[in-house]
């Protein structure tokens, strides 16, 4: 076989420029520690590494949808602990303004501190997020959920939507509640039926007696329908005594007439009722049973607040405050009741937050590692290939250099 002095040298050339490749891409290995730096260089592996980046890249969104999600949570669980204290506050204050040694001027005092509690309980409602989202609007985060009326009542803005945070691959977790389950599914009452005073069927207006319903209870299964208790004066009684029928709303009787004995208790259990009454009333007086209706903590306070104001001034007029402060006390009872249940929901949710999150570092952690097994370079391998090839590369181009003048010429010459 004939080679000529061009092939050779050409050969010789190509043999340089192929080791000065090799050398280049090695360097480059050992620079940025990474064995692939092309999917030419391990088509397989690049194809895994690419599933492993999407991989990391989706846990690290789970895992800032995580961290967001345990703000709220920490912030609503933080909220609900201070509307707890208020809730307590006032009703501490709705037994103290149960004592007949204060004055009138005494509870006008209290309300003024009652309706300073009250709003900051407004403001709690309102609370906002870092991202200046209203923490209980449901889904409509940018609209003020509670505005209170002119009147003294109360809107809700917002909606009953819970919104949910994705911080797993299969774990979607609320990370709020709307004022709707916070402050306004709340049902007044004994939570089943509320009992109220109602108005004289003698005497124009409400109550005349100085009778006072407590918020009885359940016995048995609860009838759904509004009950009316109504006292009728025994006619020449000496001293003067009562008798009570109890009607419902169809006008059926459905006890009595029975005598009436202060404080006794009036057993309606062939409807689920039992309640007592104390006091001594009017003739005509009557009290109204009718089935719990949802009833918002903000209107709650503001009864109360709205009841101190009025105070009392005869016996008639104390009853109807006494009635009130009965009706306070058990709606706010409810209310702390209904607002620990959410905060055992939030604390739960907020325990699974940080299991998710613990998880998400686990498996970021493993899909890394799983990505360095594979791309990370061996550094002693590749610096001893380096050596050697750069000692490869000066021994061709030495012989490149001894070879590249020689030619038949030479040789005759």
């Amino acid at each position: 076989m004939r080679i000529s002095t061009p092939q050779m040298q050409l050969s010789a050339l190509n043999s340089i420029v192929s080791q000065q490749a090799a050398l280049s891409k090695t360097q480059v290995q050992v620079a940025t520690g990474k064995r692939i730096q092309t999917p030419a260089d391990d088509p397989i592996a690049s194809s895994a590494l690419l599933d492993l980046s999407q991989s990391v890249s989706v846990t690290d969104q789970y895992q800032r949808a995580a961290e967001a999600a345990k703000t709220r949570l920490v912030l609503e669980d933080g909220t609900l602990s201070h509307v707890q204290d208020v809730l307590q506050r006032v009703h501490d204050l709705v037994i103290q303004t149960g004592s007949t040694l204060l004055s009138n001027s005494d509870r006008q005092q209290i309300s003024e501190e009652a309706q300073q509690i009250l709003d900051g309980l407004l403001a709690a409602a309102n609370t906002t997020d870092t991202n200046g989202d209203y923490l209980f609007a449901g889904y409509q985060s940018s609209t003020i959920p509670f505005s209170r009326n002119s009147n003294g009542t109360y809107n809700y803005s917002g909606d009953d939507g819970q919104r949910a945070a994705q911080i797993g691959a299969s774990l979607l977790i609320n990370d709020g509640d709307s004022g709707t389950s916070v402050f306004r599914n709340i049902k007044n009452g004994n939570g089943t039926f509320q009992t109220v005073e109602g108005g004289n069927t003698i005497t124009p207006g409400p109550n005349s007696g100085s009778a006072v319903i407590d918020p009885g209870k359940v016995s048995g299964t609860f009838v759904a329908d509004t009950y009316t208790i109504a006292f009728t004066q025994v006619p020449a009684s000496s001293p003067v005594s009562y008798t009570y029928t109890v009607t419902n709303s169809a006008a059926a009787v459905i006890a009595g007439p029975a005598a009436y004995t202060d404080g006794a208790e009036i057993d309606l259990s062939a409807v689920g009722i039992k309640t007592s009454i104390r006091g001594t009333p009017a003739d005509g007086d009557t009290f109204t049973l009718s089935p719990s209706t949802n009833q918002d903590v903000l209107q709650t306070v503001q009864n109360f607040v709205d009841t101190l104001r009025l105070g009392f001034h005869d016996a008639a007029s104390q009853a109807v405050y006494e009635n009130a402060l009965n009706r306070a006390g058990v709606d706010l009872t409810a209310a702390m009741s209904n607002v620990l249940g959410i905060q055992v929901q939030v604390g739960a949710r907020l325990n699974s937050v940080d299991e998710q999150i613990a998880n998400n570092d686990s498996y970021t952690a493993y899909l890394k590692e799983a990505k360095s097994n594979i791309e990370d370079l061996d550094f002693p391998e590749a610096v001893s290939r380096m050596n050697q090839q750069m000692v490869s590369l000066q021994a061709a181009q030495q012989s490149f250099v001894r070879i590249q003048n020689l030619s038949l010429f030479e040789f005759l010459r």
